[in-house]
C-alpha cells in the first residue's frame, strides 16, 4: 500500500512521518531523498512519483507499506502509470495556517527567502487545499506541461464529493509535534485497516 503525505513546505510532514517509522510493516521515505536537480519542475516530480510508485510495488511484494512524504498531490499519485497495480492508495494533506507557515519558514531558513518566494509557498499550500477538497480545482496546475505518460483521465472527470476522491486533511496549526504525530498515526491505522481509500473500479476506462 502507498500512503502519501503531501503539502507545501513547513507543514511538519517530515517530522511527523519520521515519528511513525516504528510502526510494524511500514517503511518511511521522503520524496526528495532521491536527489532534486536544480532544474526540477512538475514533469520531473511526476516522473519521480512513478519511480516511487514502483518502489511501493516492490515493498508490497515484501508485505510492506510505504509512507511517502513530498509535494505530489493525490491527482499526481492516481495518474502514475503504475498506480493501478498498488493494493491500496491513501492520501493525506498535512497543512498549516498561512501565517504560521511563514513563521516556520523563517525559523527554518532565516533570511533565505525573499517575500515573493515565501509567498509562493503559501500559494502552493492554498492550491493543495483546493485540490484536496475538489479534483476540479485548477487541475491545470499539474496537468499542463506535465509528464506525457501520466494518466490524467483517471480522475479529471470526477467532481467534489466523488467517493473515489478522498484526501484526509490534518491541520498542524498550533499543535505540538506529539499531537500532530498522533493524528498522523491514527490516519495511517485507519487507512491500513481499509487497505484502500478507493473502490476497485477507480481507474476504470481506456488506458487505465
Amino acid at each position: 500500500m502507498l500512503l502519501t503525505i503531501s503539502g507545501s513546505s513547513c507543514s511538519g510532514k517530515t517530522t511527523a512521518a519520521r515519528a511513525c517509522a516504528d510502526l510494524p510493516g511500514l517503511v518511511v521515505h521522503d520524496f526528495d531523498e532521491i536527489g532534486v536537480p536544480v532544474d526540477a519542475d512538475g514533469e520531473w516530480r511526476q516522473r519521480s512519483m512513478e519511480d516511487w510508485a514502483r518502489r511501493a510495488l516492490d515493498y508490497q511484494e515484501s508485505g510492506l507499506d510505504l509512507l511517502l512524504t513530498g509535494q505530489s498531490p493525490l491527482g499526481e499519485v492516481l495518474a502514475c502509470p503504475s498506480a493501478v497495480d498498488l493494493d491500496g492508495i491513501a492520501a493525506c494533506l498535512l497543512d498549516v495556517a498561512d501565517d504560521e507557515r511563514l513563521r516556520r519558514l523563517e525559523r527554518r531558513d532565516p533570511g533565505k527567502w525573499p517575500p515573493d518566494r515565501a509567498r509562493s509557498f503559501v500559494g502552493w499550500a492554498r492550491w493543495h487545499r483546493g485540490h484536496a477538497a475538489d479534483p476540479r480545482h485548477l487541475p491545470e496546475a499539474i496537468t499542463i506541461g506535465g509528464w506525457s505518460a501520466m494518466r490524467w483521465h483517471r480522475w479529471t472527470g470526477w467532481s467534489s464529493g466523488d467517493p473515489r476522491w478522498i484526501v484526509t486533511v490534518i491541520d498542524t496549526t498550533g499543535k505540538t509535534v506529539d499531537r500532530s504525530t498522533a493524528d498522523l498515526r491514527d490516519w495511517i491505522a485507519a487507512a491500513r485497516a481499509g487497505r484502500s481509500s478507493l473502490p476497485s473500479d477507480w481507474a476504470a476506462g481506456p488506458g487505465a
